[in-house]
């Protein structure tokens, strides 16, 4: 049931008040009343009050709170334009996918879902997933994202500890599009709906040969193996950087996965076996080439000894 404290404040589009009501209906698990204070809202908006901001604050609490039968048909709306990431990802982050698959219709929220879940470490049974229903044995175990009621965390992977380098004076650039743009898709909103720079570079050459095409003329470096490459790439492109949209780690591992597979030059898409054994046949290099150090940043190097190319991005967006 509805208090009067809500309809009085949806009345007078006072927000604030609204949010302190959907606080209270979530600290007291009333679902059934935050559904209806969601379709009141959703009725008032028609009627030109300015709560569309609660409206959707209240199917992102349900889908990151309430049990399943809330959260799945929640998710299934499809996309939030306000939320603090994507939805599927919000409620995988509580719920497993056991739990949510019976509340999900068919279609790419679905997916999104079991996708995400995946990313998560379970394993999942649904037809038509880009990428396997489990994790490879050569994969990371990737960062995940923490929702709160008003925030979210998303830490990146640990930074290495670093080594002094040499880098080369000269160096033999390689024309690769495709692969720089494999890289720099990583971090697209970084640079697209935020205030980021990304550079890219391909060389003859070892990784600091790379490095150096950058333009960098300082570097620190260290050897961090596959996992570890993968994570950073998979924790990038799940990011939204400091001011964009998040994706979501299940598209993180999807990207990474494809950045690995255009370095490798294998084709799209490609046996798991095949990208596990092309990948760990690639050594992995974080690096500081004396960017700021603040923000987000993705740093990467990789070589490939059988061809003798080397890649390497730089990416920065200041908070």
């Amino acid at each position: 049931m509805i208090s009067p404290r809500a309809l009085e404040a949806i009345e007078s589009s006072d927000t604030d008040d609204l949010l302190r009501v959907i606080d209270g209906l979530c600290s007291a698990q009333a679902w059934d009343d935050l559904v209806e204070l969601r379709s009141r809202c959703r009725e008032a908006v028609e009627r030109g009050k300015q709560v569309w901001g609660a409206e959707e604050h209240i199917r992102y609490r349900l889908t990151l709170e309430a049990p399943p039968a809330y959260a799945g048909p929640a998710v299934s709306e499809g996309q939030s334009r306000f939320a603090l990431g994507p939805l599927a990802e919000v409620a995988a982050s509580t719920k497993t996918w056991l739990e949510l698959e019976p509340y999900l219709e068919i279609g790419p929220e679905r997916r999104t879902l079991a996708a995400e879940r995946v990313v998560r470490g379970e394993r999942v049974n649904e037809p038509n997933l880009d990428l396997p229903g489990s994790l490879e044995d050569w994969e990371p175990r990737y960062p995940m994202a923490t929702y709160k009621r008003d925030k979210v965390e998303a830490p990146s992977p640990p930074p290495p500890e670093l080594a002094e380098a040499r880098l080369p004076t000269d160096f033999e650039m390689v024309d690769d599009p495709q692969t720089e743009a494999a890289l720099a898709d990583l971090v697209q909103p970084w640079t697209d709906e935020s205030n980021g720079r990304c550079q890219t570079a391909v060389v003859a050459g070892d990784h600091l040969a790379a490095i150096r095409a950058l333009g960098a003329t300082l570097c620190r470096h260290a050897d961090i193996g596959t996992p570890a490459g993968l994570a950073w790439m998979g924790w990038a492109a799940a990011s939204g950087g400091a001011h964009g949209r998040r994706r979501g780690a299940a598209a993180g591992r999807h990207l990474a996965w494809w950045a690995t597979a255009v370095i490798a030059d294998l084709p799209w898409p490609c046996a798991p076996e095949d990208l596990g054994s092309a990948a760990s046949r690639l050594d992995w290099f974080w690096f500081d080439d004396g960017s700021p150090g603040t923000g987000w940043a993705l740093r990467l190097a990789v070589e490939d000894s059988d061809s003798g190319l080397s890649w390497a991005i730089s990416a920065i967006d200041l908070t």
